[in-house]
């Protein structure tokens, strides 16, 4: 599968609410998005996500109810491909290490034993 194209931060707003409510109106959204735009706005940040292929939609009535195409877990691993490729040459090292070293990074004891069992098991798949 193909990655999907970058999103914009309006768009990436509209993605974490249909993912939270997993099927959602223009109604549903425009009420849950921070700072709304107006509802035509919000349609049309819809349409694009849809032609992107982002999300789907099905008619219920005369509403669209719109729903992701993919799981959230999968969009992330292709975002964040974007992002080492474009910010980090494609190396999850360097991105790491840009990361940990930022002061405001706080990290405690058990978000680094899931790091080392994670690097555990990617070194027991020969990755």
């Amino acid at each position: 599968m193909p990655p999907l194209p970058r999103l914009s931060k309006r768009e990436r707003q509209i993605m974490d609410i249909v993912y939270r409510q997993e099927k959602a109106s223009v109604t549903a959204v425009w009420e849950l998005i921070p700072d709304p735009p107006s509802r035509t706005a919000v349609r049309t940040l819809l349409r694009i996500l849809e032609e992107k292929g982002h999300l789907k939609h099905q008619v219920d009535g005369r509403e669209f109810i719109y729903s992701p195409t993919s799981k959230r877990q999968t969009a992330g691993r292709s975002a964040l491909s974007n992002v080492l490729n474009t910010f980090f040459e494609g190396s999850l090292e360097s991105a790491m290490v840009a990361h940990l070293s930022n002061p405001k990074v706080q990290i405690d004891e058990d978000q680094l034993k899931k790091l080392q069992n994670a690097i555990k098991q990617a070194r027991k798949q020969g990755r």
